[in-house]
Order: C-alpha cells, then structure tokens, then sequence
C-alpha cells in the first residue's frame, strides 16, 4: 500500500512518561515491523527492555507518526542526567555546553523510508527542547543512516559499544536545534 498522503500531511503526537502504558506496544510493533520478518533477531527480542528502561525515565518524550490509524515511525528519548554525558569522554575540550538529550530511537515503516518521515520525526521530537546538545548512537555497519543524521547537523565525535554483546557504534553529537 503506498502512502496516500503527503509526510507534511502525517499526524505527528507528542507523549511522555505517563502516556507509556498507552503506546508500549505501538511502539514494539512499529519497531519490529521496521526491523524486518526474522522473529529470532535479538535487537527485537531485547527491543521491549529498552522501551520500558526509557520509558521508565520521568523526563522521557516520544513522538509518533500516524496516517489515519497506520503508525508510520516513532522517535523517542530522554534528558541525560547532569553530569553524566557518557559521550564528552570522546572530545577534548569537551563543549561548554551541557545540558544533553539522549535521542535514542527512531524507526521508520519500510513503505515510508526516503519520503523525509525520519527528519519530521528526528524534528518533532528534538525541536523546542530546553537542552543544548543531542546525542545518539547509529552502527558504524550503517554509514548511509550516518549522513543522514550528519545532514540534519550532527557530527561524529567517537566510538562507543554500550553493552558487550552489542555491535560498535557512532557516537554523533548535535547542537540543537537541528538544522
């Protein structure tokens, strides 16, 4: 089924923490359908732990894209507690600027990839924050989703593998907004 209206014409809806209950499993079934068919995948096996540790977060803030009732994408985060930006270990001078945003997921539909639902989301979602800086991780096995992200302003400052079972990372970092 193609897409029946514009990404401008998308329902973009804001929640947080509270709203959790609510759009969990929107959000486990937006992301599996994004990952592909292999039920044995262990990013979407493990994938309802980290909705529940970031959604757990008070701070937390998700949006989600809606054409009619079909959700299109999600992104979702939380500020980084003070003094405690993982990523500054990477630069040298780090930023004065410290307030950060941990951006830690986004998916999009396979049948809305490359129509721009991934900038509105990435927009939506960081745009009007009180933050200074966002931060996030994308596979260094993925450089196209890379200069994606560097097209919107972030910039690469490190490597990172959070867990050991996890592949190894990018960490990029932006000052917001977004351009």
């Amino acid at each position: 089924m193609e897409a029946t209206v514009s990404v401008e014409e998308l329902d973009v809806r804001r929640y947080t923490h509270g709203d959790l209950p609510e759009i969990r499993q929107t959000i486990i079934d937006a992301h599996a359908e994004a990952q592909g068919d292999d039920p044995d995948d262990e990013l979407k096996k493990g994938f309802p732990w980290f909705v529940d540790h970031w959604g757990g977060d008070p701070d937390y803030s998700c949006v989600i894209a809606y054409n009619g009732d079909e959700v299109v994408g999600f992104a979702y985060g939380a500020p980084s507690a003070p003094h405690r930006e993982w990523w500054r270990e990477h630069l040298d001078p780090a930023p004065v600027k410290s307030r950060t945003f941990s951006y830690s997921e986004l998916a999009v539909s396979t049948k809305w990839r490359k129509k721009g639902v991934a900038e509105l989301l990435s927009h939506a979602l960081l745009d009007g924050r009180d933050e200074d800086l966002a931060v996030l991780l994308v596979d260094i096995e993925h450089p196209r989703v890379q200069a994606l992200y560097e097209s919107w302003g972030f910039r690469r400052v490190g490597e990172r593998r959070p867990f050991p079972d996890s592949p190894v990372y990018a960490v990029m970092l932006a000052e917001l907004p977004l351009t």
